[in-house]
């Protein structure tokens, strides 16, 4: 069996996160070998004992951890990039998820020199031997070695890494392997989150999310954060959380009664002094129960939460909404809209209901946007884990008929949308996200960290399995 060498304590070396070796001295004798200088010695010999010291202690700890854990890489075969989600299951039943990167870092030191089956699993990945075991192949766990592992992608979009949540690239830390610039183990301890809306705002992503678990807080009242236009879509988004006191993501929409409080979609407009302002749709009830209360809301900049602005009528169940604006609406859905103008919003008789024509047989509509590369306007649908693609030449439709472009097994992923200011090459490259969650599912147990979180999908509009542009 191999030695695993440790990083230092956090009380040896001060507080440091590096660590260096010196044959098979301990702390202490390390100390000691720097703290009895004589006069025997030259001082050039200090010099240079001193200079490989320091050298030693900027060396990252990721040396001493990377030597504990054999890791596994999976990537995608087509692309070469790492596929989040990956499950990786011993014999023992024991199971290891891959992080936003593709990696595992697997630590069963009684299986250390050993030949170990690895059965290999993913929602719209196929890991293409099939052996008597199972589909997966057999890999020596060395401790300090890589192994990597491609997979064949089955769907038509591309995952790309989750989105929040605790350990983001937590495997790929613990491996000392490069991870996005801003990556953090905790983010305004989120733990999980369903459900995002965003608007651009004063020169922002302005994001809110439904519901939202910590570590020993429950956020029923919305929280948001916001970000910069200038993050990768296709690396990461930093988002910078509104947080309380305690450093948790706050209740953004307070409300006197009580019950779950949801935002179903984002909006700006103008004020009657020309100031923009952002504008949301909210409603409170009892889980899934028909809501109590209605209404609109504002962002108050000053105050840094929303705060209830005008009471509607409850006329639905509470629905997500991914607003768009389009020829003077803003269109909530394609089934109902209203004018861009401050007194209008307020005004429930001006909420117009439209006429639809969906696709057949794929689910529910969940985001419509326009795209400058098919121009045309696309919809995603949704049917428990399955995520499909429509498009028309008007928002209401006629719908082209539906292909699917992901799906998830006995698990599912609701409330998908896409960012029309993600896009890139023209909008030939789309992003969508949605909460990944066992809710509503046949699903029989839970992805640790991956579940009730969002995670981020891309799809190019030039692939030929997309259904060519309708006349």
């Amino acid at each position: 069996m191999t030695s695993r060498p440790q990083c230092p304590s956090d009380g040896a070396i001060g507080k440091s996160t590096s660590c260096m070796t010196l044959g098979r001295q301990s702390q202490p004798e390390r100390h000691r070998v720097t703290n009895r200088p004589t006069g025997n010695c030259p001082w050039h010999h200090f010099l240079f004992v001193a200079a490989v010291l320091a050298a030693s202690l900027l060396c990252s700890c990721a040396s001493g951890p990377s030597a504990r854990y054999f890791v596994v890489r999976v990537v995608d075969a087509d692309t070469g990039r790492g596929v989040p989600l990956v499950e990786l299951k011993l014999p023992n039943e024991v199971k290891y998820w891959t992080d936003s990167a593709g990696v595992a870092a697997l630590d069963e030191p009684a299986l250390d020199l050993h030949e170990v089956f690895l059965g290999i699993r993913s929602h719209g990945y196929e890991f293409p031997e099939e052996a008597p075991m199972g589909r997966g192949t057999m890999v020596r766990f060395e401790p300090g070695k890589t192994r990597e592992l491609r997979v064949r992608r089955t769907m038509i979009a591309e995952r790309l890494y989750r989105l929040t949540g605790e350990g983001i690239y937590r495997d790929s830390m613990r491996a000392g392997l490069p991870v996005p610039t801003n990556a953090r183990a905790l983010t305004a301890q989120v733990l999980g989150q369903d459900t995002v809306s965003a608007a651009l705002y004063r020169g922002k992503i302005f994001w809110i999310w439904g519901d939202t678990v910590g570590p020993a807080y429950w956020n029923f009242s919305v929280a948001a954060a916001t970000s910069d236009l200038s993050d990768d879509p296709a690396a990461a988004v930093n988002y910078d959380y509104f947080v309380d006191q305690q450093g948790r993501a706050k209740e953004m929409l307070p409300l006197q009664g009580e019950g779950l409080v949801w935002i179903e979609g984002l909006i700006t407009l103008q004020d009657p002094e020309g100031e923009e302002r952002l504008a949301a749709t909210y409603t409170r009830q009892d889980g899934l129960t028909f809501p109590d209360e209605c209404g609109l809301a504002l962002f108050d900049d000053h105050a840094r939460l929303f705060k209830p602005w005008v009471q509607m009528p409850c006329t639905k169940d509470h629905r997500s909404a991914h607003p768009f604006l389009h020829a003077g609406y803003w269109y909530f859905y394609p089934s109902l809209r209203v004018r861009n103008d401050w007194m209008a919003i307020q005004d429930p008789a001006q909420w117009q209901q439209r006429e639809v024509q969906l696709p057949s047989h794929a689910g529910r509509p969940s985001c419509v946007v326009w795209n400058e590369y098919r121009q045309r306007w696309i919809l995603l649908l949704e049917d428990t884990g399955a995520v499909y693609y429509a498009e028309a030449t008007q928002p209401e439709g006629p719908y082209s008929e539906a292909v699917k472009i992901i799906h998830h097994d006995q698990y599912n992923f609701y409330n998908v949308a896409t960012h029309a200011f993600f896009n890139q090459e023209g909008g030939r490259v789309i992003y969508l996200e949605g909460t990944y969650t066992d809710a509503f599912s046949d699903a029989t147990e839970k992805t640790p960290r991956y579940q009730y979180n969002q995670v981020m999908y891309r799809l190019r509009l030039d692939d030929p399995r997309l259904l060519p542009q309708t006349d």
